[in-house]
C-alpha cells in the first residue's frame, strides 16, 4: 500500500509509527517499573520461620563453636608442624656434626677426648628428645583438629535435620507467595490485554492509530515479558498447560478467521463487477495491483500481459480504455495517465468496449466526453429548472 501513498503521506506515516513506538516504549518502561515493585507487597518468607527457634539457635551456636575450635586447632597444628620441622633440622645437623667428630675421634684414638664424647652424646640425646616432644605436639593438635571437625559435622547434621524438617512447609509457603505475586501481576496485565484486544478490533484504523498500536505493543510486552516468566511452574504442568490452551485458542481463532475470509471472498466474487469495485478501497486495490495479484480475489495475475483485461479467476475488470483518448489504463485509476481525463464511475472494460467513442475514434470520443462530462451520471442535458429562491 505504500506505493499508492503520496510522498508527504509516507513520511507522515513513518513519523506516526515512530510516535507509536515511543508511546509504547514509555508505557512499557512505566509498566516495568510498576510490576518490578509488586514483590515488595509480600514479605519474603524464609526457611527459619518454619524451624524450632530454640533448637535452631542451639545448633547454630554449636556449629559456630566447633568451627572456631577447628580453626584454632588448625592454626596450632601449623605452628606445631613448624616447630617439629625445626627440631628435626636441629637434630639432623647435630647428628651430622657428631658423626664427623666421632670419625675424627676414632682416627686419633686420644683417650683425653672421652669426656667430650660423653657431652656431645648427651647434647644429641637432648635434641632428639626435643624432636620427639615437637612430634607429640603435632599429634596432639591433629587430634584436636579432628575432634573439632567431627563436632562441626555433628552440629551441621543437627542443623540440616532441622532444615529438612521445615523444608516442606517452607516450599509450600513459597509456592503460595509466588502464586499471589503472579495473581497481582495478572490482575494488572489481563485488563491491559483486554483493552488492547478491543482497540485492535475497533480502533486500529481510526485517526488515533499510533496511540492504539503503541498501547497494543505495550500490552503484548507486559504479558509476555512481565507475566509469562513468572507463571508458577509446578513441575512444568502449569506452563505447558497454559501454552496448550493459548495455542488452541489462537489456532481456533485463526481457523475461524480464515473461514470467514473465504466465505466473504466467495460472496464478493459472486457480486457484479461494478458493485465489487465500489466497495473496494482505492489504496488497497493499488497495493494489490503492485504485488501482481487481483484486487478482488488476491490471486496472481500477469498484469504485464496487454491481452489480459479481466481477472481469469474471478472476472473482475483490471484494465479499460479511457473514453476521450482510448488509452489502455488500469480500471482502478481515477484519472487517465495519458490525457488526464477523470474516469467515470460507471465506466469499466465492458462499457469502454461498447462506448461510441471506441468506434468513431479519439476525436469523436473526446467530443462525446466533452458533451457528457458537465452532467452527472443518470442526468441529461436540458434546461435547469430555477430554484424556488430564484
Amino acid at each position: 500500500m505504500a506505493q499508492s501513498l503520496r510522498l508527504s503521506e509516507k513520511w507522515f506515516r513513518r513519523g506516526l509509527w515512530g510516535v507509536a513506538f515511543l508511546f509504547g516504549s514509555f508505557l512499557t518502561g512505566l509498566g516495568g517499573a510498576l510490576v518490578s515493585d509488586l514483590p515488595r507487597v509480600e514479605v519474603l518468607v524464609h526457611q527459619d520461620q518454619f524451624m524450632d527457634p530454640a533448637a535452631t539457635a542451639a545448633a547454630r551456636a554449636d556449629l559456630q563453636r566447633a568451627n572456631r575450635a577447628r580453626d584454632e586447632a588448625r592454626e596450632a597444628l601449623d605452628q606445631a608442624r613448624l616447630a617439629h620441622t625445626r627440631a628435626q633440622a636441629d637434630s639432623q645437623s647435630a647428628r651430622e656434626t657428631f658423626n664427623h667428630w666421632l670419625a675424627t675421634r676414632r682416627a686419633t684414638a686420644r683417650a683425653e677426648q672421652d669426656p667430650e664424647l660423653l657431652r656431645r652424646t648427651s647434647e644429641l640425646d637432648g635434641l632428639k628428645a626435643l624432636e620427639r616432644q615437637a612430634l607429640a605436639q603435632v599429634e596432639q593438635q591433629q587430634q584436636a583438629e579432628l575432634d573439632a571437625r567431627q563436632a562441626a559435622s555433628r552440629a551441621q547434621a543437627a542443623l540440616n535435620a532441622l532444615q529438612n524438617g521445615a523444608q516442606e512447609a517452607f516450599q509450600k509457603a513459597q509456592r503460595a507467595q509466588e502464586l499471589r505475586v503472579f495473581l497481582y501481576r495478572l490482575a494488572l496485565t489481563l485488563p491491559l490485554l483486554a483493552v488492547a484486544a478491543w482497540l485492535f478490533a475497533k480502533q486500529r484504523k481510526s485517526r488515533w492509530w499510533p496511540f492504539v498500536w503503541g498501547f497494543i505493543g505495550f500490552a503484548v510486552v507486559a504479558f509476555f515479558v512481565e507475566l509469562v516468566p513468572y507463571l508458577p511452574s509446578y513441575g512444568g504442568y502449569v506452563r505447558y498447560g497454559v501454552g496448550i490452551v493459548l495455542t488452541a485458542l489462537l489456532g481456533r481463532q485463526g481457523i475461524l478467521a480464515l473461514q470467514r475470509y473465504l466465505d466473504a471472498q466467495k460472496q464478493a466474487e459472486a457480486q457484479p463487477d461494478l458493485r465489487r469495485r465500489d466497495v473496494l478501497d482505492y489504496d488497497l486495490a493499488l497495493a494489490r495491483l503492485a504485488k501482481g495479484v487481483c484486487p478482488g480475489c488476491e490471486r496472481p495475475v500477469d498484469l504485464k500481459n496487454t491481452a489480459i483485461d479481466f481477472c481469469p479467476h474471478c472476472g473482475m475488470g483490471l484494465h479499460d480504455r479511457c473514453g476521450p483518448c482510448q488509452t489502455r489504463k488500469s480500471a482502478f485509476s481515477k484519472y487517465c495517465h495519458s490525457c488526464g481525463s477523470p474516469a467515470r464511475a460507471s465506466e469499466g472494460p465492458a462499457a469502454a468496449a461498447s462506448h461510441p467513442g471506441a468506434a468513431a475514434g479519439p476525436a469523436l470520443g473526446a467530443a462525446s466526453a466533452a458533451a457528457v462530462a458537465p452532467f452527472p451520471v443518470g442526468l441529461t442535458a436540458g434546461p435547469v429548472a430555477p430554484s424556488a429562491g430564484a
